[in-house]
């Protein structure tokens, strides 16, 4: 209740934070939460939002995939409208100090300090042999991907 609270209310710099904070995630100093961003409902603790952080509209930040993982958002990162944040179970995710993540980018991985980051036009990656169902747990339908034959 208090996240969806939270993606709504005005206050990017006041009321959000504090509500987010409420909330178990770990925010220190001033951050800004734009807009209907996304902040991990299930395990609010396992974000940590550091000073100077700006998270824009509508990016999600989500540290669980059928168990929890970690987001660790450093000093004065930038992170741009509809973005994702993804900590796979047992892994944590650093964006370091001072970096920006462009518009529409999808984050699996660390991203350095100081590093401007963005992807590239969406591209087939591999042949999916066992569907992602509810009932599918995540490692065998990570050992069902196949690779695309290259031409």
């Amino acid at each position: 209740m208090m996240g969806t609270l939270a993606r709504f209310v005005p206050g990017a710099t006041t009321l959000r934070p504090y509500l987010h904070k409420l909330r178990g995630v770990q925010i220190s100093g001033r951050v800004f939460i734009g807009d209907d961003v996304y902040i991990e409902n299930e395990y609010p603790d396992c974000i940590e939002l550091r000073d100077g952080a700006q998270i824009c509209l509508r990016s999600i930040l989500i540290a669980h995939t059928r168990g929890s993982g970690r987001i660790v958002i450093g000093k004065n990162v930038f992170i741009g409208a509809n973005c994702v944040v993804a900590a796979s179970p047992g892994t944590t995710i650093t964006i370091g100090d001072g970096a920006v993540i462009s518009t529409a980018s999808v984050i699996t991985a660390d991203v350095p300090a100081q590093t401007l980051v963005g992807n590239e036009k969406a591209k087939p990656l591999a042949m999916v042999t066992v569907p992602f169902t509810m009932e599918t747990a995540y490692e065998r339908f990570v050992a069902g991907l196949r690779p695309l034959k290259r031409k």
